[in-house]
């Protein structure tokens, strides 16, 4: 799928690795050890494929990957699914290729036969335009737990029913 110059796919490959580490580090919104785990999770789907249950939509200008989701569905449920990764390299910011992302994630989730979709983010405040970003697509806060991450970091967690 192509739009605005941005070519969507969903097929992981190896150089994915790289890239995802690349994208992720750009934002410096995360901790290295976050950055490692974002790093497994396509490690996990190149080396289990979707027995894995992760799936990833990547976000590519001219070939070269600039964003990614990863998503999945949700052990012991019927049709919820977590979206545990959406990152756009910052470079990127702004250009509509979050939107894109999050648009074509629900779209599978749906025809996979998810009905709602689960994000988790952070309530710091270097995170106040992800979680606009959340609002603006529809997402609602369903919870906040505070002192998750750490001192004064809440887990807020939010949600939309995507099944049409």
């Amino acid at each position: 799928m192509q739009s605005y110059g941005i070519t969507l796919r969903t097929d992981p490959e190896k150089s994915d690795i790289a890239a995802i580490r690349s994208i992720v580090t750009s934002t410096n919104a995360f901790r290295p050890d976050e950055i490692d785990v974002a790093v497994e999770l396509i490690e996990e789907r190149l080396s289990r494929g979707t027995a894995s249950g992760y799936y990833f939509v990547f976000a590519e200008e001219n070939g070269i990957p600039v964003g990614y989701t990863c998503y999945g569905p949700i052990a012991c449920t019927v049709a919820s699914h977590d979206l545990f990764w959406i990152a756009v390299d910052k470079n990127r910011h702004g250009k509509k290729i979050g939107s894109h992302l999050i648009i074509e994630t629900e779209k599978l989730i749906r025809a996979m036969g998810g009905k709602r979709v689960y994000i988790e983010t952070s309530s710091r405040a270097d995170y106040d335009a992800t979680r606009h970003f959340y609002h603006r697509h529809g997402y609602i806060v369903e919870a906040h737990i505070r002192n998750f991450y750490d001192d004064n970091d809440d887990k807020i967690i939010y949600s939309k029913e995507v099944a049409r």
